[in-house]
């Protein structure tokens, strides 16, 4: 059920490294306040199917196999933004990854009359976040979630909702991978979190805690900003 707190539009972005709970958050705020999540690769699909000036632009990028630009991605969004189901709220999902393209994203948002309401970054342990994403395995029959360390099948070997004995790990669910990944988050994240601290418009929340918390922290975060 949507919540009748938010009082104004708002757009977020949320920020955090893989395995750090993002999309279940992310999907937690949209139930919540009626926000829409946009992401960039979906932003560029839904272009290009409904054959939009910019999507046709992306598709003839994309099939050339170059790097969609940073001011196609910008007239999509655009595009995207005048939709009415977004009217609440979104929360931008893969966009802006450089300083760059965040001042870009201030200017398309003030040619709007709007601004990024809230950044928010979730803070995560890297050598607990190795250890949490390193252990996940899931049933290869109804994709239910396991882990070596925390959640572990009731009868060894079997899947506790599907009674199926197939599993799946993902290849890039190691400790040398997660390492990796997480390096890269944070060297890429860091000139943002500086970009938008220096704008007022940061906020850091521990992302180690358990999710329905971690959800709270976050609610009142984007409640604050919506009656600002």
């Amino acid at each position: 059920m949507t919540t009748q707190t938010q009082t104004r539009p708002v757009n977020l972005i949320l920020l955090g490294p893989p395995g750090s709970g993002k999309g279940t958050q992310a999907r937690m705020l949209e139930e919540k306040f009626g926000f829409v999540q946009l992401s960039t690769g979906d932003l560029l699909r839904g272009a290009v199917a409904a054959g939009t000036a910019a999507g046709k632009a992306a598709k003839s990028v994309m099939e050339a196999g170059d790097l969609v630009s940073d001011q196609i991605v910008l007239a999509i969004l655009k595009d995207r933004l005048a939709d009415p189901d977004v009217a609440r709220g979104t929360i931008l999902d893969g966009f802006p990854r450089t300083e760059a393209q965040a001042a870009a994203l201030d200017d398309l948002m003030a040619e709007r009359g709007d601004a990024i309401g809230a950044v928010i970054s979730l803070e995560v342990d890297d050598e607990a976040m190795v250890a949490r994403v390193a252990g996940r395995y899931t049933c290869a029959t109804c994709g239910e979630g396991y882990h070596d360390d925390f959640k572990q099948p009731a009868t060894p070997g079997t899947c506790d909702k599907c009674q199926s004995t197939d599993f799946n790990r993902r290849a890039d669910d190691n400790a040398e991978t997660v390492r990796t990944r997480l390096k890269a988050y944070h060297a890429q994240t860091a000139p943002l979190i500086s970009y938008y601290a220096a704008r007022g418009t940061l906020s850091t929340v521990p992302a180690m805690g358990e999710i329905t918390a971690i959800a709270a922290t976050l609610g009142d975060v984007v409640t604050r900003v919506a009656d600002g």
